[in-house]
């Protein structure tokens, strides 16, 4: 049975961030839910948690906390979703209708990266492996057809945009994973002066712009003064901005991290705007009616995306009267071929030939009449009639 476990929306960060698993641990955790699940694949990011598995068992909340080491009195703000409304769930996340903010183009990036991380660890095969393939195939098929990425929108993109329209120039970025890239991306696309990405390994970063600058993690505290935005993006498991280094001027900040990467502190002080995830639902979107009318117009996709996988579960029940068949077909066409073989040399090949494919369809002809007049006496030829009638292409 496939099931979810996930983080409720209206879950505040000071929350979210202790169920939060950052991307050097998720192999591990991996390894931890398996030993109480038969699959699994966890998709973390700044506003989400979920755990994908498959089990037999239907209450799990309680085992996936402890293999996770998680708190088990937060199992409150957690919903736990099964088979087809956990399908349905994942194919609405990769779209992006799930999202803090709707159509938001990195989902589904992050879904494939979750579904890379838990393949190359074996932690998925069969259903789950076949759920995640599809629903990247959804997710794909939706941004084409809806062009939802020709109103391109992310968290980065969101607080460039902000800081930008207030008039900043002088940047900073703090990490240069995924988010730290893309927000570099959207900055320099703007008329700025000067950004310092903040990275710990300096050859992480080429970027051949005047306007950069890259400089030591250890040393950030160095170059607040010189800057009016900062955006923090790292993965890192504690706070990296401290109150006690920041300067004496104001300054915007923005932190986009889970665990978060600003301590709670800094907010508290009147000289430092700061926005976290959870306060990032307070910016105007101008292109947020744009979007939901391209979602809602092509919602069919992701309808079809969980139709087509519900009938592959069906019909894979099928799988060994499946092999059955092929088995037996297999036998038929063999023995022919001996004869064909045995005889080649004796008979005329064309005669032979026709002869040999004529009682292989004949075999299952045959067959079929046999099985159809045998229905019919028991009154089910009309169901008969039509299976016949397929197979023949009657």
């Amino acid at each position: 049975m496939i099931q979810l476990i996930g983080l409720r929306h209206d879950v505040k960060i000071e929350i979210r961030e202790k169920l939060s698993i950052i991307p050097k641990r998720q192999e591990r955790c991996l390894e931890a839910l398996l030993n109480v699940c038969e699959e699994a694949v966890i998709l973390s990011t700044c506003n989400r948690t979920e755990i994908y598995f498959q089990s037999k068992e239907e209450d799990m909340d309680y085992k996936i906390f402890e293999a996770l080491n998680w708190d088990k009195t937060l199992i409150k703000c957690v919903f736990n979703y099964k088979e087809e409304k956990a399908i349905e769930h994942l194919m609405e996340v990769v779209c992006g209708f799930d999202s803090l903010l709707l159509g938001e183009d990195q989902v589904l990036g992050q879904v494939r990266d979750a579904y890379e991380v838990a393949k190359a660890s074996k932690a998925i095969k069969n259903e789950l492996q076949r759920l995640f393939e599809n629903a990247i195939a959804c997710g794909k098929e939706f941004r084409t057809k809806s062009k939802i990425s020709d109103i391109p929108v992310s968290s980065s993109s969101m607080v460039v945009k902000q800081a930008i329209d207030r008039g900043h120039k002088k940047f900073m970025i703090l990490g240069y994973g995924g988010v730290g890239e893309l927000t570099s991306k959207y900055i320099l696309e703007g008329k700025i002066d000067l950004l310092y990405i903040a990275v710990r390994d300096l050859q992480k970063v080429n970027i051949e712009d005047p306007r950069v600058k890259i400089i030591p993690f250890k040393d950030i505290h160095k170059y607040y003064e010189e800057v009016d935005c900062v955006i923090s993006c790292t993965s890192a498991p504690h706070a990296v901005v401290h109150l006690n280094e920041l300067p004496n001027k104001y300054l915007l900040l923005f932190d986009l991290a889970v665990p978060r990467d600003i301590e709670e502190i800094v907010s508290e002080n009147p000289l430092y705007e700061v926005y976290d995830i959870d306060t990032l639902r307070d910016i105007h979107d101008d292109n947020y009616k744009r979007r939901e009318v391209s979602m809602r117009n092509n919602r069919y996709i992701v309808d079809r995306a969980i139709k087509e996988y519900l009938d592959w579960k069906i019909t894979k029940e099928l799988s060994p009267f499946i092999r059955k068949i092929k088995h037996n077909g297999e036998g038929v066409y063999k023995e022919r071929l001996e004869t064909f073989k045995h005889k080649k040399e004796t008979k005329d090949n064309e005669k032979l030939a026709e002869l040999l494919l004529k009682s292989t369809s004949d075999a299952y002809v045959n067959r079929a009449i046999k099985v159809l007049k045998e229905e019919h006496l028991k009154g089910r030829s009309k169901e008969c009639v039509d299976i016949i009638s397929r197979i023949f292409q009657l």
